[in-house]
């Protein structure tokens, strides 16, 4: 795991406060808990972390799932002699906290392709009086170049801020993807 330091604060301090931040997108508040809880008990049960975190079990196991989906902790599954029972054991990975901001924004840049290609491919039309109508140039034939809300007159809109907004957006995220992840 790389170890640095900003202004005397570790790196993996500073991941796992990146990665509590990502977990809010997950289930909230709770899953920043969880990840608190976690970052602090260094491996340890769900049982504990769902206490530490002040959340249900339930909730504390949905949101380790979740986390565990995108690589983010890791569990070790043991069986209790006693019981029979499964424990399992959840540790976080902030090491992978990078690879997956750089999926994200790889998943994103595809998007956004689809979409400039989709905006570069057609003519558009909005409805004058409604301005929340916007349909292609075949969609306007079809309806007479009318409105489907309010029956007024479809005019040609000029999507060129619309494609230079994409355009930045992607040679942004182009730019982030081309510089080397910071492990």
């Amino acid at each position: 795991m790389a170890q640095y330091s900003v202004e005397g604060v570790s790196g993996v301090a500073s991941n796992h406060d990146d990665l509590a931040r990502l977990a809010s997108f997950f289930g909230g508040e709770e899953a920043i808990n969880v990840v608190k809880a976690l970052a602090q008990a260094g491996t340890t049960t769900d049982d504990v972390i769902a206490t530490q975190a002040n959340v249900r079990l339930n909730t504390a196991r949905r949101i380790l799932y979740k986390l565990y989906d995108h690589a983010l902790v890791t569990c070790t599954r043991n069986r209790d002699e006693n019981t029979g029972w499964f424990i399992y054991h959840w540790k976080l990975q902030p090491d992978q906290l990078d690879a997956f901001v750089r999926s994200r924004k790889k998943k994103a840049l595809g998007k956004i392709h689809q979409r400039l290609e989709y905006e570069r491919g057609h003519s558009f039309f909005m409805c004058k009086d409604c301005l929340n109508i916007r349909v292609t140039f075949e969609e306007a034939m079809e309806s007479a170049f009318r409105c489907s809300g309010c029956n007024g007159q479809l005019i040609n809109e000029d999507n060129g801020r619309i494609i230079q907004v994409l355009e930045d957006s992607a040679q942004r995220l182009e730019s982030d993807l081309s510089e080397p992840p910071s492990f």
